[in-house]
């Protein structure tokens, strides 16, 4: 799920705005260098923590401050090659235990010469204040998410627009600063507490999109960027999630097909668009009567969500999904929705940063009618995701700061960049690899062919990895004729009852919540 009150339309985006060049450098700005304390943990026991005050308007450098959490886990080789600047995604996503796995994942001859930076954006996690506009948001049993009635229509905008007014209701002192332009600035500001003149920066998902903002604004501080699995930079953010409804759509049917080639071990039949409709049958029961009093339609949709961002929980939904349908037992799917699909009081925090970014970042329709003729039109396409993403967007309809002109992050000041983007990625479909490629001038775009996994890099693609490390290394570069520049074959789908591998699961825990729902 992506990011007032007209449509961006892609290919619209106009230049930096002039309060992001008025401020850029923060002149005027002290930022006082980084204490860092042990914070290990059994996973990590080399991870340090600390903190950067930066103004919470960069308009107005000298007034209040606002506190931003960072990681570190230092270089151990005698050549450094300065900071690693990690993030994870979202927005809203925390990046404190990035450094942590990042480095631990990489080739030890990577690992040995950077510090990797970790950091929890402002009003994420640690970094105070940390937004928290409504707790049970998300509490089950929530509406159907398909507004087949004009009732349930109305309880998901009363949902929507309650979001809203209690986000601007707690923290309107703040709302208008937490947007991607400021984390852009953010992200300099770490930069002078560390006390180097140029960064190199490693971002998923909405992370790319920041990464690439942050280029722009600051060209001459960029010394490596990394960007996997890719922001469409044209479409932020009402478009880019109409995209993506296409997207799940086919990751969706590439599940099924999948839990079809396995009949043996599923009972669900070889044919995979019957099994799709047993899919539907069990969310039109489900609607009607919640499984374990909790998962209803919209929350069956959750579960099933994270399958389009990353197979490894194919097996784990698969048996889920054919126990419901063969043995009538519902407390698997309860459990699959549960570890899954469930957002509780904790994620809060990330929901509430996601929609101040995205419905502050670039404007949304402010007319329902608009939401409403753009999301029938989607869902008659791609019915698996079209309203669930929609209502997750809704609050931008009735948001109570005003909104920003994207950026646009067209650059050839930067040096060689390297980008990744798996062709059937559905959070941040392909073609946002290929426009960013376009638009940074000097990148070099490496497709993982066939692939439909969200965050690509440092999960177990040893082809993929191999580029990563070369560029990391000594900037080495592949440089094809074609759209990209080199193609890896995608990592093997799953087996049934396969575990979760600790590598994939740790991306996609970071990259969930889930960026661009990210």
């Amino acid at each position: 799920m992506l990011c007032g009150a007209t449509v961006v339309l892609a290919g619209s985006l106009t230049a930096v705005p002039a309060e992001a060049t008025a401020a850029q450098s923060g002149a005027g700005a002290q930022t006082a260098k980084v204490t860092w304390t042990k914070c290990a943990t059994d996973d990590y026991p080399t991870l340090e923590c600390g903190s950067v005050k930066v103004p919470l308007d960069y308009a107005k450098p000298q007034g209040r401050k606002i506190t931003l959490a960072v990681s570190r886990v230092r270089h151990t080789g005698t050549k450094s090659q300065g900071p690693l600047l990690l993030n994870p995604g979202g927005p809203g996503g925390s990046g404190l235990d990035m450094a942590g796995w990042v480095s631990a994942a990489m080739p030890k001859e990577v690992a040995a010469q950077y510090d990797f930076i970790g950091f929890d954006p402002r009003g994420v996690g640690k970094s105070q204040p940390a937004l928290n506009c409504e707790p049970n948001q998300f509490k089950p049993v929530r509406p159907d998410s398909v507004p087949s009635t004009a009732a349930i229509e109305k309880a998901n905008l009363a949902r929507a627009k309650s979001f809203a007014d209690a986000c601007g209701k707690k923290y309107g002192d703040v709302l208008p600063y937490i947007n991607t332009i400021n984390a852009a600035k953010d992200l300099d500001s770490i930069r002078k507490a560390l006390g180097v003149q140029k960064i190199n920066y490693f971002g998923y998902s909405y992370g790319t999109y920041l990464g690439s903002v942050y280029a722009k604004l600051f060209p001459q501080r960029v010394r490596r960027l990394v960007l996997d699995s890719i922001v469409d930079p044209t479409g932020v953010w009402y478009e880019d999630n109409l995209a993506q409804d296409y997207a799940f759509e086919k990751r969706h049917k590439a599940f099924m097909a999948w839990l079809a080639k396995y009949d043996s071990t599923y009972k669900l039949g070889t044919d995979p668009a019957k099994i799709e409709a047993k899919w539907y049958a069990v969310r039109a029961e489900l609607a009607k009567k919640p499984a374990g009093g909790k998962v209803g339609a919209s929350e069956f949709e959750d579960t099933f969500l994270p399958g389009g961002y990353n197979n490894a929980y194919w097996p784990h939904l698969a048996q889920a999904f054919a126990s419901y349908v063969n043995d009538k037992d519902s407390a698997p799917l309860v459990k699959a929705y549960e570890n899954y699909g469930s957002s509780d009081a904790k994620d809060a925090n990330g929901y509430s940063i996601y929609t101040a970014v995205q419905c502050s970042d670039a404007s949304w329709p402010r007319d329902w009618k608009q939401w409403r003729k753009d999301n029938w039109a989607v869902h008659e396409k791609a019915p698996f995701f079209a309203w669930n993403n929609a209502w997750y967007n809704a609050p931008c309809a009735f948001w109570p700061t005003k909104s920003h002109k994207p950026v646009n992050v067209a650059n050839s000041k930067l040096p060689p960049t390297l980008l990744f983007q798996a062709t059937d990625d559905a959070a941040t479909p392909y073609q946002g690899g290929v426009t960013a490629h376009r638009l940074l001038k000097r990148s070099s775009l490496v497709v993982e062919q066939g692939g439909g996994n969200h965050g690509i890099t440092l999960s177990g693609n040893a082809c993929l990895d191999k580029y990563l490390a070369a560029y990391l290394l000594d900037g080495t570069l592949p440089h094809g004729t074609g759209v990209a520049d080199a193609t890896c074959q995608k990592s093997p789908d799953p087996k049934p009852l396969g575990p979760v591998s600790s590598a994939t699961t740790t991306v996609t825990t970071l990259l969930g919540d889930l960026g661009l729902r990210g």
